[in-house]
């Protein structure tokens, strides 16, 4: 497998990536939760990496990735991706994002269709309103001594009792939030604020899968639905997890994502 490298944006942000899987195989970029680097997707990575050539990386503002202060915006983070692409010679990809990440796929797939072969839209929603929830989350991030509120917060949200309960779980996840920089979780929670793509997910023309969690506290599987519905053509796949479905039932995220890639086969919808 590949090490972790970093390319440099044009506007200066360094953006650590890795790459794994055969050189020839179909370009897969895989776009994180909120909170999380790219080793959420450790537990996925050997099976995805025997068929596809899987680009992960660390969002803007997370992980080895700069975090600039300021708000960003799901545009920006959009960019971030195609800057990438574009540095790795990468014309067009498949692209599975969760949470934050399905917002990223979403405008990706409004924007710039030609360079996004098939969508993966896991754990998300298409606004996530109302703002004034994300202005005093991200008041608390830059004002707090430290994230630790933030990380049981975001913990809960996650995952049910069984692995908060599994420190072999929860603990990773939970340093990777205390080691956050407060400007990156503000910039990301600012772009999750401001994000809604309600009215224009219908020009997504990217043959898609909707991952919905059915016990999802965060993007409720009601939104999920919303999308499914909304873009022309769209699968769903109901899974009865919380809300890192990749990270609670790994096996069948990744059957659920390989098989819906792999054009001569159909994901059924639930």
């Amino acid at each position: 497998m590949d090490t972790a490298s970093t390319i440099t944006l044009g506007d200066g942000t360094r953006i650590r990536y890795r790459l794994d899987g055969p050189e020839d195989a179909p370009v897969l970029v895989l776009s994180n939760s909120i909170a999380t680097t790219l080793e959420m997707w450790d537990r996925n990575i050997v099976d995805l990496a025997r068929r596809f050539r899987v680009l992960r990386y660390d969002t803007r503002g997370h992980g080895l990735s700069d975090a600039p202060s300021g708000a960003y915006s799901i545009e920006r983070l959009g960019r971030d991706v195609l800057e990438l692409l574009d540095a790795l010679g990468f014309e067009k990809a498949h692209f599975c994002g969760i949470s934050l990440g399905g917002l990223i796929g979403q405008w990706l797939g409004i924007h710039v269709p030609g360079r996004i072969d098939r969508l993966v839209l896991a754990n998300t929603s298409a606004y996530l309103g109302p703002a004034p929830q994300w202005d005093a989350r991200i008041t608390s991030a830059l004002g707090a001594q430290d994230l630790t509120a933030t990380a049981e917060m975001f913990l809960g949200n996650w995952f049910p009792e069984r692995l908060l309960a599994d420190e072999a779980t929860a603990a990773p996840f939970r340093d990777t939030i205390l080691r956050m920089r407060p400007e990156g979780l503000a910039g990301c929670l600012a772009a999750v604020r401001d994000a809604d793509m309600r009215r224009t997910i219908s020009l997504i023309q990217a043959p898609t899968l909707v991952i919905i969690g059915d016990h999802d506290t965060v993007c409720l599987p009601e939104h999920g639905t919303f999308i499914a519905g909304a873009i022309p053509h769209a699968q769903s796949l109901a899974m009865p997890v919380t809300h890192l479905s990749n990270v609670e039932d790994p096996a069948g995220f990744v059957d659920a994502v390989s098989r819906f890639l792999d054009v001569s086969t159909v994901v059924t919808s639930s």
